[in-house]
């Protein structure tokens, strides 16, 4: 959420909008729009505190949930203004494939139905993982994503844990370095304490789109140069946040720093940015064996505080 911006100013606006329409009609709009519900009484004494009440125990991501359905039913410009200032407005466009996880060769996907966006994976769709459930405001979490491998993949493993455990073990196999197993296996452990499962998973090798086209076949730089992601998170609200791990071959060649592998880095990111990504970058170095989990555990402890995620006991202690 921008720095600018407090939950309680959100939860404000929200009931000052709500607040707008006439006493009897406030307890079975905050039904509509998912709060909990009341007594008319207590909204004929006050409609604003109705409101506000039931806002009060909802985190930043369940408020803009609600603050997006009030300024799509109502003229609120206050709102819609805090709502673009909160810079969590996501990426556009509707949530279709998620390709990930390859441990083995790099699929062939190719574009069966263009009219649908139908994508199809023509070979070694064995070495990788595709998730294509539809993906609703809370984002995916990971008890969700333990879900879809038990449903799909994870024969005999009818318990959570073991189920969770085996999933975990698969999507470590995908990992390509080192300072990515830490920054893997550091958020990883938060699942298995209290509260982890409701975290949001964390996707590696993620295949942002697909290029048929390798660099030596390409006459010129092709538009697609960054195919894949380290990792992904998917938010509430269509947030996504991208985590990259720079090894040496991001920006040096045969030891030697390259002005030209950096500048395309930094192209890339701008684009992901543009596109409502959210990309943070870590130096491979910064993740070594030794400081590394230390560090690991430091960011996503600043991660979960920034995006108001509910921070698991072990994170908090």
């Amino acid at each position: 959420m921008g720095d600018a911006v407090k939950p309680e100013t959100l939860r404000s606006a929200i009931a000052s909008a709500v607040a707008e329409l006439k006493s009897y009609e406030v307890p079975a709009e905050c039904v509509r729009l998912g709060l909990a519900p009341g007594e008319g009484d207590e909204a004929f004494r006050s409609k604003f505190r109705y409101v506000l009440t039931r806002l009060r125990p909802l985190a930043v991501p369940e408020l803009t949930t609600v603050a997006r359905k009030v300024v799509d039913e109502y003229d609120v410009p206050e709102l819609e203004h805090i709502l673009a200032s909160l810079g969590m407005t996501g990426v556009d466009g509707e949530f279709k494939n998620l390709i990930f996880a390859a441990n083995g060769p790099k699929p062939d996907i190719v574009l069966r139905d263009a009219v649908s966006n139908r994508l199809e994976i023509v070979r070694n769709a064995e070495y990788c993982l595709t998730y294509t459930r539809p993906l609703d405001a809370a984002g995916l979490s990971w008890a969700a994503l333990v879900d879809w491998w038990q449903r799909t993949h994870a024969t005999g493993q009818k318990d959570q844990p073991s189920a969770s455990q085996a999933l975990c073990a698969r999507l470590a196999e995908s990992l390509a370095s080192p300072p990515e197993e830490v920054l893997f296996h550091t958020y990883a452990a938060l699942y298995f304490r209290e509260g982890g499962h409701a975290l949001p998973a964390l996707i590696p090798q993620v295949y942002l789109h697909y290029d048929p086209y390798t660099a030596k076949r390409r006459a010129e730089p092709g538009p697609l140069a960054r195919q894949r992601m380290d990792f992904l998170l998917l938010l509430p609200n269509r947030v996504r946040v991208v985590l990259e791990v720079d090894g040496q071959q991001h920006y040096s060649v045969d030891g030697k720093a390259s002005p030209q592998l950096y500048a395309q880095m930094v192209s890339e990111d701008r684009q992901l940015s543009l596109s409502g990504y959210d990309v943070y970058r870590f130096g491979g170095h910064e993740l070594e064996r030794n400081n590394g989990p230390r560090i690991a555990a430091g960011f996503f402890r600043e991660l979960f505080q920034r995006y108001d995620i509910p921070l698991p006991p072990s994170v908090t202690d």
